[in-house]
């Protein structure tokens, strides 16, 4: 089994309260979750108004087949024009590893 996991650090737009990035970080998620069929979450920067670190993972019994999803997801999280994209972070475990 192969669990890999990205971390996208995203600076926001024009956001002046928590209430607005929840209004841009929201339907990200949801749509990465909905497209993609992983598991995604705000894990960072809750209280900060202009930046959150977003966590994404996914399961597979192939290498290659979890990289293609994950190399499609930061595709995504790159292209969305309300955000900012930082940096990723990249990790990759094998039960073989745990």
């Amino acid at each position: 089994m192969w669990i890999r996991s990205l971390e996208f650090d995203f600076l926001l737009g024009d956001v002046h309260s928590l209430k607005g990035k929840r209004s841009v970080i929201r339907p990200l998620i949801a749509e990465i979750r909905r497209r993609y069929d992983v598991s995604v979450a705000e894990v960072d920067h809750r209280d900060v108004h202009r930046r959150t670190l977003i966590g994404v993972a996914a399961v597979s019994g192939d290498a290659a087949h979890v990289t293609e999803v994950l190399d499609a997801v930061e595709r995504f999280g790159a292209a969305r024009p309300e955000v900012e994209l930082l940096s990723v972070r990249r990790r990759m475990v094998s039960t073989d590893d745990l």
